[in-house]
């Protein structure tokens, strides 16, 4: 429990995404067994987080203070409001998405005004391959997951909550978008430009991608609500093309990251051996899957059905493969566990 890092909550942020990408594909029933799994795991990995803050406080904290694992904090923003906007789609639970609205909100404002100028202020700091990893844009991920909230529960809201509501949503889909820009820039230049090894290409630079995705969902969640202020009524062509701009920058990733998985796997011949870290590589897939499926309805782009109706399932393929191989992982720790505590040296 002690080595747990927070990047473990992207099993709820996988779980909950692919669960509203089959909703949106028609398959309900098995959207809402996924809901209620999503909603246990939470619980259970929230419990664990109490634990080890109580009682690896400067493990915890050693962490926050890492160039290269701090940003993994961050899935604990997107968790909840990934569960949250379950709730409001598959239950119309608004009162537990708002609740869930709030604790990502939390969370987003501790680590971005309290852990990132930490980062940002210490005396020690690693080499840009060292310390940049693809589980930065987890920051993107996790401000434009509040942003995708808030407009889903616009709707339930009285007037003047609700405007400013979306004054939050939008200032947040910009400041991630901004993110973006500064993260991928560092990112590109560290994959393209400076010596890459095999182990190098961990499975969270799939998020490169995904937080493209979520950044174009974001900007569908805008468009659904612009009718209601006329602000976003005048910046409906700004947001229509910034989202198309996103959704189309997400696609363009996916041929690149098969390119170099098949370069470190198949090449290279890293074997494909479970870590928690592939949960950041399912959520991608789900994301680009729903992103996909809303661009479609709010752009009346029939032609890109089939392409979301394929991620859907290979979201769905990608989830149950990783979620094997969790149990598989948890059963074997487990018996190594017994099996050194009933044979000490």
């Amino acid at each position: 429990m002690r080595e747990l890092s927070p990047s473990i909550f992207a099993v709820v942020m996988a779980t909950g995404i692919v669960s509203l990408a089959l909703d949106g594909a028609g398959w309900p029933v098995v959207a809402r067994a996924l809901f209620w799994l999503n909603a246990v795991v939470y619980a259970v990995l929230g419990l664990l987080l109490v634990i080890c803050v109580l009682r690896y406080r400067a493990h915890l904290a050693a962490q926050l203070g890492s160039h290269a694992q701090a940003p993994a904090f961050f899935a604990l923003v997107a968790a909840p409001c990934v569960l949250g906007s379950q709730c409001v789609l598959l239950l119309g639970a608004s009162a537990a998405g708002l609740a869930l609205w709030v604790v990502g909100l939390l969370f987003w404002l501790v680590l971005t005004y309290a852990m990132l100028p930490s980062l940002m202020e210490a005396t020690a700091k690693p080499k840009l391959a060292e310390g940049l990893k693809g589980a930065w844009l987890l920051v993107v991920v996790g401000t434009e997951a509040v942003s995708v909230l808030a407009c889903l529960l616009v709707p339930s809201l009285a007037a003047g909550a609700a405007d400013g509501l979306l004054i939050v949503a939008l200032a947040l889909w910009l400041a991630g978008s901004m993110l973006y820009v500064w993260l991928i820039a560092l990112i590109f230049q560290r994959i393209l430009f400076l010596p890459l090894s095999p182990g190098d290409l961990t499975p969270p630079h799939w998020i490169d991608m995904g937080a493209m995705a979520i950044s174009a969902l974001a900007g569908v969640g805008l468009l659904d609500e612009a009718a209601r202020m006329p602000l976003l009524t005048e910046l409906l062509p700004f947001l229509k093309g910034m989202t198309l701009l996103f959704w189309a920058t997400a696609t363009w990733w996916i041929p690149m990251l098969l390119a170099l998985g098949v370069w470190r796997h198949v090449m290279k011949r890293v074997r494909l051996t479970y870590e928690h870290a592939y949960w950041a590589a399912v959520f991608p897939l789900g994301m680009y899957a729903v992103s996909t499926q809303n661009v479609v309805r709010a752009f009346h782009l029939p032609l890109l059905e089939p392409i979301a109706a394929m991620f859907v399932w290979i979201a769905l393929v990608g989830w149950a493969v990783t979620f094997v191989a969790l149990a598989r992982y948890l059963v074997t720790s487990g018996a190594g566990a017994s099996s050194r505590a009933s044979n000490p040296r």
